[in-house]
């Protein structure tokens, strides 16, 4: 049968845009992708439609055309300290409790939803290293498609290097899902990993699509709608593993993901059975605490240096003590010298000659090293420049 997204009718072909919000024009696809049977011969179909979505919701976020709400109060929190840590969940978790049992900070924390409106940001100071722990408002269902404050939320959520998901213990656990589904409608991949799929803009000969498995869910034409949905007449792309989804290509051409390391942390876990507890705590990305009783913040302080891949490096000058009060932190598992470099100054690196390290990264205390050598935690480094 004949539905919506078949023919415009020729009387106004570019007055129809322009009335609909972005809003509207996301729920429009959504519905027709509802109603469209997934088989292969609307694989093409379907694929396109995803990139339209993914291309509006981009939109919604980035406050492009239509959409609606100026960025709020609060909304521009300047990134302080090395490393920048979000709290989301729906209103009402325990969010600020946490926020000032781990920072001192105190936000307007009352026993109703939505009671933080703005981002508020405090400071943990954890193994010598400045975390910025930034509270965002209560995310709601509809968050995505521009409704409560959410957009702002979650474009301030993509700037964290990790998010810490509160969920309430005596809640059922199917939320998870449901923060999972706005953060994932917003480019925020949580938990994953960066696809292998190498996307090269060229000047000519069209898009070429290569494959080094078999593929089951894409094919050449997805692809190149894929490619004209977001105006890419010319492009290599290349895909290194089986079974890739569309959304991984529209991730790829449109840049728009970001790969988020998540803990959900379980808060008001003494309302629990500890039968409970410990069958929670084998789950995998989950810590328990309870934030009124700041009960296991160890472990999740712990968890936090880890998934933000956090190494701390002291830099000494020459013929002085190493500086152990302020380390340089990186983020990274295996983070080079010139990582540092660049960390330091982007232009150090074209002025380094070789490098002085103490520490379990080297053999002999100290030893000279090239800029491609791997540190490890708390290493000192003494860098030598080039005198000309």
């Amino acid at each position: 049968g004949k539905g919506a997204g078949d023919e415009p009718p020729p009387s106004a072909p570019r007055a129809e845009p322009a009335a609909m919000s972005t809003e509207e024009k996301i729920k429009d696809i959504e519905a027709e992708m509802a109603k469209t049977q997934k088989n292969k011969a609307t694989a093409k179909h379907l694929g396109l439609l995803k990139a339209k979505l993914a291309k509006l919701k981009t939109e919604l976020v980035s406050g492009g055309k239509g959409g609606g709400g100026g960025a709020g109060e609060g909304f521009d929190v300047s990134k302080s300290g090395d490393t920048r840590v979000g709290l989301v969940g729906f209103p009402s978790v325990g969010k600020s409790t946490l926020l000032s049992q781990l920072t001192g900070t105190e936000s307007l924390a009352a026993a109703y939803e939505f009671t933080t409106l703005t981002a508020i940001p405090g400071n943990l100071f954890y193994r010598g290293a400045k975390l910025q722990i930034v509270d965002l408002p209560g995310i709601i269902e509809g968050a995505k498609d521009g409704k409560g404050r959410g957009r702002q939320v979650i474009a301030a959520a993509r700037t964290c290097n990790m998010l810490l998901i509160v969920l309430d213990a005596s809640k059922p656990i199917t939320l998870k899902k449901k923060l999972e589904y706005e953060l994932e409608g917003f480019g925020v991949r949580v938990n994953k990993v960066k696809p292998e799929i190498r996307f090269h803009k060229k000047d000519r000969g069209g898009v070429t699509f290569r494959s080094l498995h078999p593929q089951r869910y894409i094919d050449d034409d997805i692809v190149r709608s894929v490619c004209s949905e977001y105006k890419v007449p010319n492009a290599d792309i290349e895909v290194r593993f089986p079974h890739c989804t569309v959304d991984q290509i529209i991730d790829a051409i449109s840049n728009r993901a970001v790969y988020m390391p998540v803990v959900y942390v379980l808060n008001k876990i003494d309302a629990l059975p500890l039968p409970e507890i410990e069958l929670l705590c084998s789950y995998r990305h989950f810590v328990p605490i309870s934030a009124r009783t700041a009960w296991n913040f160890d472990e999740l302080k712990e968890r936090i240096w880890e998934y933000c891949k956090m190494l701390r490096i002291y830099t000494k000058p020459k013929g002085e003590i190493p500086d152990f009060d302020s380390p340089i932190i990186l983020h990274a598992r295996k983070p080079r010298i010139s990582d540092l470099c660049d960390r330091i100054h982007r232009t150090l690196i074209e002025q380094y000659k070789f490098a002085w390290v103490w520490g379990s990264s080297v053999k002999h205390q100290p030893q000279k090293v090239g800029k491609d050598h791997f540190l490890h935690d708390e290493d000192v480094v003494q860098i030598v420049k080039n005198n000309g």
